[in-house]
Order: C-alpha cells, then structure tokens, then sequence
C-alpha cells in the first residue's frame, strides 16, 4: 500500500504487528520480478479504458431523443463505472512506475467515483491490514446478519455514495467522521477537508449546470454514471469477500489481498505461483455466485453462517474464539482442511 496504517507503524487501537496475516512464501527475487510496474502497460489499459469511455459517451449523446439513448447510456454507465477498480489499483500505486501519473489517474477516478482521494486511501489502508475484522475493518461489503436489501442497492452504489457525501459533507466543514480519526493520520485531516470541499463544489456545479440548461444530461455524463452502471463492478466486488468467516488472518483465503503491491498485469502469473497453497479457485462468475447467493440468504438469518473454504493439506489457518464458538474450530477431513 501506498500508505501506512498510523504514523508509528501500529494499527491503532491494538498492539498487534502492522502485518501478522499469514501467506504463502515468495522467494524475494522471484516477488520483486512479479512486482516489477511498467508505465506503458499501465497506458496501454487506461488508454483503452479512457477510448471506450468516450465512444460510448459519444453513442450515448448521439442517441439522446430516441429509445437507443437507454441501452448506449447502459453501455456507457458500465465503463464509467470501471473507475472504481481502476481506483483500487492506483490506490496502491501499481499501474505505473511513474508515481504522479497513478496519483493523476488516482484523483481523476477518485472523483468520477465519488470517493473522496485522502480518507479513502487510508479507509483502504485500514481494510488491507484488518480484512473482515469487524470492528477494524471499515470496508467489510456484506455485514452480518445480511441485509439482502443493501446488497441489491449495491448494484447502484447507492448506500456506499450516501455513505460517502455524509463523510464529504462533514469533513468539508472541517469535522473529522469517528472514522477518519480512528484511521486518518491527523497531519493529513486538513489535505482530506479541501479535497471534500473541492469535490462538493464541482458535483454542486454539474447540479448548477443541468438545472440551468433544464437538462439531465451532465449529471447523466457525470457523476450519476457511478449509479446506474454500477452493476458490473458489484458483480465482480461480491466474489471477492462475501460470504467469508470474519476475524481470520489468512491471506490465502482471500487471495487479491496476498501480495497487494503486485501489479493488476502480473496477477495471472502470481495466481499460477500460489495456486497450490489456495482453497479451491473458481471457474467463473456462475460457479462463484451459486456458492454466494445461498451463503448470503443463510447469512441473512444465521449471522453465524459462513462459506466453508478448503485449503490444501496440512494447511491450517488459525480461527478467532468467535469463530470457534460459532463453528466447532477447525475441522480435517480427507485431503483437506477445513475452517468454519
């Protein structure tokens, strides 16, 4: 990450180390070549995202009248809403080896986001080093027992937007959230009030400017985009922690998180090298969501209820009391073992 979790190297509130997760072993040449970042890889993908991006809104200001105005604003919606991934990976400075261009195209996708740069770097911080820790973990995406109904809103990005202008509002009058003081150095609070600020005025100048013309379309061009595209990422984002077991520190249960400084081209050969040590990875969406919907309508009834994940043999990862009371501990049965 491109930030720490408190200024003194400690996650505040705890005594624990800043990173005591367990995860497989690399040897140090072998990650330092995976983590190897390349500016024209990192072009090569945003400029195409950046293409499409502005074909599609093309496509969509053209068909603007008529009933083609609904699927090309869909189209157009989807691949604006792509800035939030492309948020994540600047946010941990891998797309570029150049650092002000991740930090420019980190502020631009912060933006069209609706996450405010400052408070979110540091939320994401927090969320790296205290994965599904509840109480620590300020990024949790599905909170138990399950709220099936916030779940079906995610794929607006409306609770998470709403969530997002009360810290804007609040910071840019110069109050820091409980969460910002839990997790935000206070040498960055004043950084984190002018970017809400700024951010506040030019989403109130796109207001400004429909209300003037009498027309939808800038707020539709930006930042509402966010909203009604947002369908696709949350397909995505749900695969990655929802269903999980809190409170437990192993990496290769929730294997995007292992080596975070490891550039989004690289993933495919990293996957390959820990493939091994990993419970059992997943053919496609299809395969992971008939696995997802039951655990979350279980989840929405038994709070205790967790995906049980397999990790190979004489793997074993160490489970919260919580989890043990919940669950029995950790079980071996045939090859592998198991934790729920």
């Amino acid at each position: 990450m491109m930030a720490a979790d408190s200024e003194n190297g400690t996650r505040m509130g705890t005594t624990q180390p800043l990173d005591d997760w367990y995860r497989p072993e690399i040897p140090r040449k072998e990650l330092k070549l995976l983590m190897t970042r390349g500016d024209w890889k990192g072009f090569a993908n945003f400029g195409l995202w950046l293409a499409c991006l502005a074909g599609s809104g093309f496509l969509a200001y053209a068909a603007v009248g008529s009933y083609w105005a609904l699927p090309a604003f869909f189209l157009y919606g989807t691949i604006y809403s792509s800035c939030d991934a492309r948020w994540h990976e600047c946010a941990h400075g891998t797309p570029f080896r150049t650092r002000w261009l991740n930090e420019t195209f980190y502020f631009l996708s912060s933006i069209m986001n609706m996450k405010e740069g400052t408070y979110m770097r540091w939320s994401h911080t927090r969320h790296h080093t205290e994965t599904i820790m509840v109480g620590l973990d300020p990024e949790i995406q599905v909170m138990r027992p399950a709220n099936l109904g916030r779940v079906l809103l995610d794929f607006l990005w409306i609770p998470d937007a709403i969530q997002m202008f009360r810290v804007m509002i609040l910071h840019a009058l110069g109050a820091p959230t409980k969460e910002a003081r839990d997790f935000v150095p206070q040498s960055e609070w004043q950084k984190m009030f002018w970017w809400s600020r700024c951010y506040l005025f030019l989403y109130a100048a796109m207001i400004v400017w429909s209300v003037a013309i009498k027309s939808w379309l800038p707020l539709l061009f930006f930042p509402l985009a966010r909203l009604y595209g947002g369908w696709l990422h949350q397909l995505f984002s749900l695969t990655q922690h929802a269903g999980l077991a809190e409170n437990v520190r192993d990496h290769r249960l929730i294997e995007h998180h292992l080596f975070p400084m490891v550039p989004f081209h690289a993933l495919p050969n990293l996957h390959e090298r820990v493939e091994g040590v990993l419970p059992h990875t997943y053919s496609g969406l299809m395969e992971a969501f008939r696995e997802i919907v039951p655990a979350l309508i279980k989840q929405s009834k038994d709070a205790t209820y967790f995906v049980l994940r397999e990790l190979p043999q004489d793997a074993v990862t160490e489970l919260s009391s919580h989890e043990k009371e919940s669950s029995g501990g950790i079980i071996t049965a045939g090859e592998g073992t198991h934790y729920a």
